[in-house]
């Protein structure tokens, strides 16, 4: 019997902390926990025995951290620790326990918010998911997670690489997002898509924050949801840490997450056998409550979802077709060009963006990954991945982040047989032509034909109703006049016979004739009427998305006509005004949408009139401190922070070449040290408040990773430094911010200490002797420039 065969069935309790258990067992400061396996062997294995004896169907491997870059100088292999962890579970497991092979973060940022690929990732996850099946694993947990796009990398490497059951979990801070910005619906969306066996939550809130998520996430899912809440916030008392969620405060918990129909429980940081015995205790007599079927049309990037409940936009100007610039840039791998294509149509009200970059002399599938990647690092909206390309189609697949929308299949059964199986792996919605061998239909219901032969094949492969929309196709009246009328008939019967979601690319109707949009205009009208829920058309050009504007106020789309109102209520947007497709940004305007060719372009021009430090003034500083405030307010997220941040890097870079030239020196706000403490080798924290600190003008010394206290003293005496960050992601390494703090009070030098990471609070960060406590990267910026100013 597989873990499989109880999934949904009965509640699985897993086991609880294995962090906060081995710090009770003696984990000595900076040790790794995963090398325990092989030195305090009887640790781990009582450790295991008691979970088990308290309950615990599942007891997770010490493997959290066991990955090639985190055991690299260790001695030991990946392979070794999980062969190591499973023997040690065999010994004391029973025949009806299972075994979860723990797989945490890597600690690295994947592209394009930090520097390590995709690829790179998933091999690391590859080599780890292979050794836990190779020694017995019965099943793989990937938790701790915040990136939506290294949750996925792991998901394809276990998919892709073992037969095991895959069950997930991410981490989200008390604003109900992950710290990269994902939400609770885009990270069940995707992971449902991906075809995991179970998904939620786990560590860094407590019982009850996590049920709000909880409540959030099983409104876009309907695959078996699991909880392991944290007991609570750290403290230190003593010299020890400890939580403040006594075991009858976390069951209470606990019974409000499981009449949510959670029926996957267990524990986080700070609970132990006997948070989990009491679970057991309740669980004994509980069914699982039943949840309420979700079937809805949705499409998500890490940080929005949109459902296809009424109209919504697709921008078509990410085409090279019959555009001669587009083409241009395709063949000078001008990325700003395609990027900036995708922001104007943004900002002009598409909802999702078409990405077409198909050109018969570049590589289509490698440009497709690069404007996936990228268009992702600057904007929020989901994508349609627009190519008939198989190879292109799969690299767009792979490497969005998120679920987009494959745009398309057609009726012939090579296309469907070929591309289907993709859409199936990677959670797409799909797009299906009314077309097939013979060409396009010329009744309406010859196309509803082939819609209904796609949806067939799509349900037999296993991919849901309500991720295929069709395209009734549009041709130009100039060749037949009857087109236009057969288009519609065909939308609106697919729309009521079949119960699909509708497309079309509006502006192919007028093709050759004079006054386009006046034609385009009037039949969006008409195929709104009729029902059409996702027209492509070019959002620059005003009179469409008025169109759609009155569409949504007249149908009662726009409640209380509230979007109209606020849009036209002002007389400067009265209808006729269209967006100019070649608009030039100001720097500052540059920075802000994180497009780093423009910047360089755009700071040499302006040196050529302004001197170096109005830049920095006038435009760069103005520009930081906007996307500062936005990321605050939760308009942006931290790959658009970063984003910005780099492209300040550009402007910067020429900056200090013209000063240097000019024998100026580069003036530096003031010199800061940042450290991941000792024993900890996260480090993407550290790295962001880096790249932040670097863009408003600080000197950043960086010393890296397990970073000694003594070595972190003698630098900053050397350096005569007055401002140290210091940066912690485990529980287990907290004891080591606290040692250095402690070491720098005691040298006597005149330095402000300020901490941040994950398992940190402001309450705790004061407990260890902290000056200050940064909450993100733009809470270091206030505090850094606070501390220079004052000095």
């Amino acid at each position: 019997m597989g873990i499989r065969d109880i999934l949904n069935k009965e509640i699985i309790l897993f086991d609880g902390a294995m962090g906060s258990m081995l710090q009770q067992n003696g984990l000595k400061l900076g040790q790794n926990p995963e090398i325990l396996n092989f030195t305090s062997e009887d640790i781990i294995k009582n450790i295991y025995r008691d979970y088990i004896e308290a309950g615990s169907k599942v007891i997770t491997l010490n493997t959290f951290g066991a990955n090639e870059l985190k055991l690299d100088g260790t001695g030991y292999s990946v392979e070794d620790v999980f062969k190591k962890a499973m023997e040690i579970a065999k010994e004391v497991k029973g025949k009806d326990i299972f075994v979860a092979a723990d797989i945490g973060p890597i600690g690295q940022l994947l592209e394009p918010m930090g520097t390590l690929s995709f690829d790179r990732a998933y091999e690391i996850f590859k080599r780890q998911v292979i050794a836990a099946e190779t020694y017995g694993a019965d099943l793989i947990l990937i938790e701790t997670m915040t990136d939506l796009y290294e949750i996925k990398a792991a998901i394809l490497a276990a998919k892709e690489n073992t037969n095991l059951p895959v069950f997930c979990t991410m981490s989200f801070e008390a604003d109900g997002r992950t710290f990269t910005g994902c939400t609770p619906g885009s990270m069940a969306i995707t992971l449902e898509g991906l075809g995991v066996d179970a998904l939620g939550v786990n560590c860094s809130l407590g019982p009850n924050e996590i049920l709000e998520i909880i409540k959030e996430i099983k409104e876009y899912t309907n695959i078996p949801l699991m909880v392991q809440p944290n007991a609570g916030l750290p403290s230190l008392s003593f010299g020890e840490i400890s939580y403040d969620i006594g075991i009858d405060e976390y069951l209470e918990g606990i019974v409000k997450i499981l009449d949510e129909g959670v029926s996957v429980i267990g524990g986080c940081c700070g609970t132990t056998p006997e948070y989990i015995k009491k679970i057991h205790s309740e669980i004994k007599y509980r069914q699982i409550v039943k949840r309420p079927e979700v079937k809805r049309n949705l499409i998500c990037s890490p940080s929005k979802i949109v459902e296809i409940d009424h109209v919504r936009v697709i921008g078509e100007r990410i085409n090279p077709t019959g555009k001669k610039l587009f083409k241009e840039a395709l063949r000078n791998d001008d990325l700003d060009y395609v990027l900036k294509q995708g922001i104007e149509q943004v900002e002009a009200g598409a909802e999702i963006l078409d990405v077409n970059v198909g050109l018969p002399e570049i590589n289509e599938a490698k440009w497709m990954r690069k404007a996936i990647v990228q268009l992702q690092g600057i904007l929020d909206v989901p994508l349609q991945i627009d190519s008939t390309d198989r190879e292109a189609v799969e690299a767009g697949l792979r490497y969005y982040n998120g679920k987009p929308i494959l745009n398309s299949v057609n009726g012939e059964d090579e296309i469907l047989d070929s591309i289907l199986p993709l859409v199936k792996k990677y959670g797409a919605a799909v797009v299906g032509l009314t077309l097939d061998k013979r060409g396009i239909p010329e009744t309406a219901e010859e196309r509803v034909k082939i819609a209904k032969k796609i949806l067939n094949k799509a349900l037999e492969y296993g991919i849901k109703k309500e991720d295929v929309f069709i395209d009734t196709l549009v041709l130009p009246v100039s060749s037949d006049g009857k087109s236009g009328k057969e288009t519609l008939k065909a939308l609106e019967l697919v729309k009521h016979e079949l119960g699909l979601k509708t497309l079309l690319g509006v502006s192919n109707i007028s093709f050759g004739l004079p006054n386009r949009e006046l034609l385009n205009r009037n039949f969006l009208s008409l195929a709104l009427g009729k029902g059409l829920d996702l027209p492509i058309v070019n959002p620059n050009i005003s009179g469409i998305m008025e169109t759609i504007d009155a569409y949504k106020m007249l149908y009662d789309i726009d409640k209380q006509g509230k979007s109209y109102v606020e849009k036209y209520g002002n007389t400067q947007n009265v209808a006729g005004k269209n967006t100019s497709s070649s608009k030039e940004y100001s720097l500052k305007e540059i920075i802000e949408k994180g497009l780093k060719s423009e910047a360089e372009i755009k700071t040499t021009e302006l040196l050529k009139k302004m001197e170096p430090l109005s830049i920095v003034n006038e435009s760069i500083i103005p520009a930081l401190n906007s996307v500062g405030v936005k990321f605050e307010k939760g308009i942006v997220f931290l790959p658009q922070l970063i984003a910005s941040a780099e492209t300040v890097q550009k402007s910067f870079a020429i900056i200090k070449e013209a000063l240097m030239k000019n024998n100026k020196e580069e003036v530096v706000k003031g010199k800061i040290i940042l450290a991941t403490v000792e024993g900890d080798i996260h480090d993407i924290g550290k790295n962001i408040v880096k790249v932040i600190l670097e863009s408003y003008g600080f000197k950043v010394i960086d010393l890296g990773k397990n970073v000694p206290a003594e070595e972190v003293l003698r630098v900053a005496r050397e350096q005569e430094i007055t401002l140290v960050g210091l940066s912690a992601l485990m529980t287990t390494t907290v004891k080591s911010m606290e040692k250095t703090i402690m070491l720098i009070r005691e040298s006597g030098l005149n330095i402000k200490v300020m901490v941040g990471g994950a398992v940190l609070t402001e309450e705790y960060a004061k407990s260890i002797g902290a000056d200050f406590y940064a909450k993100d990267a733009m809470e270091s910026v206030k505090i850094a420039e606070n501390h220079f100013i004052a000095k």
